[in-house]
């Protein structure tokens, strides 16, 4: 499977509203919400056309967030009825060439509540995000088969590298 990566240094930073004009809230993650981030991780694996891929237990995520050393972040979004619709979780990767960058491992949306600006306002989140760490890119991996993700990726200054071969090694 051919994946792309993106490497982008984003410029400026803006401010994102705690709510915008669909009431919807983004804040960041809390153990409370890993249950809820499971179940959309499922549904992001379902798009993937990989729905038995999600393997991790609700213990290991959990204590992987929220233990004594977290391994990863998110930033969740709620709707008016405070249930969570969309997430963007990220760790802070190290590459020997550039330094300290942080890597976006899985925005999703729910189906629902795409195209109302919600992975827009996520991803201005993690700029500022990464802006407020001293990191200097943010990347991440898009399906070259997603089409939707790959186009709303393009509004961004990121570039596609289509050169490097992702390389798994399961133990």
């Amino acid at each position: 499977m051919n994946y792309f990566w993106i490497n982008s240094i984003f410029t400026g930073c803006s401010m994102i509203p705690e709510k915008n004009n669909n009431n919807f809230h983004i804040r960041r993650a809390v153990a409370a919400d890993c249950p809820a981030i499971i179940k959309l991780v499922t549904e992001l694996a379902e798009i993937e056309k990989a729905p038995d891929a999600v393997t991790v237990s609700l213990s290991h995520f959990e204590s992987s967030g929220f233990g004594e050393n977290p391994v990863w972040w998110a930033f969740v979004v709620e709707n008016e009825a405070k249930d969570i619709i969309a997430f963007a979780l990220y760790y802070i990767r190290f590459s020997t060439w550039k330094g300290q960058r942080l890597y976006l491992e899985d925005l999703l949306v729910t189906e629902k509540y795409k195209r109302q600006g919600i992975g827009k306002k996520l991803m201005e989140t993690l700029k500022k995000e990464a802006r407020e760490k001293n990191l200097n890119a943010i990347c991440w991996q898009v399906l070259d088969w997603n089409t939707p993700a790959i186009e709303f990726y393009k509004q961004y200054p990121a570039s596609f590298d289509e050169e490097w071969v992702n390389v798994v090694w399961e133990l």
